[in-house]
């Protein structure tokens, strides 16, 4: 059976890291460490990740036929904001769920890529 790819989007209320102390920030890295470091455990493959700048940064195009309309900020007036993502391929969804618990306290939505 192929793997599957999926990504996982980290939510986070925005300010939380910029909050943090020092001891915090370096609990996540090491849980983002062990994540990393076992992913062979769940036959996860890394195909990217990354962190994302504030939600200030975003913008958010509209489209609507040849028009569009371009927005300051994110999509969505949230308390929780999009603050990384990593793309995994994986044998199963089960197998991402269990290996994404190594991951901070994050809410984490898991989506599999739409084979088009």
């Amino acid at each position: 059976m192929s793997p599957k790819t999926f990504v996982l989007l980290m939510y986070a209320t925005e300010g939380d890291w910029d909050n943090a102390d020092e001891a915090t920030k370096a609990e996540y890295y090491r849980q983002h460490g062990d994540y990393d470091d076992r992913a062979a455990d769940f036959g996860v493959t890394f195909l990217a990740s990354e962190a994302l700048q504030s939600v200030t940064t975003a913008v958010t195009l509209r489209r609507t036929g040849d028009d569009a309309e371009i927005t300051e900020g994110p999509f969505a007036e949230t308390v929780e904001q999009l603050g990384g993502f990593y793309l995994v391929t994986a044998p199963d969804r089960e197998a991402v769920l269990k290996h994404a618990m190594l991951l901070p306290e994050y809410t984490i939505e898991v989506r599999e890529i739409a084979q088009m």
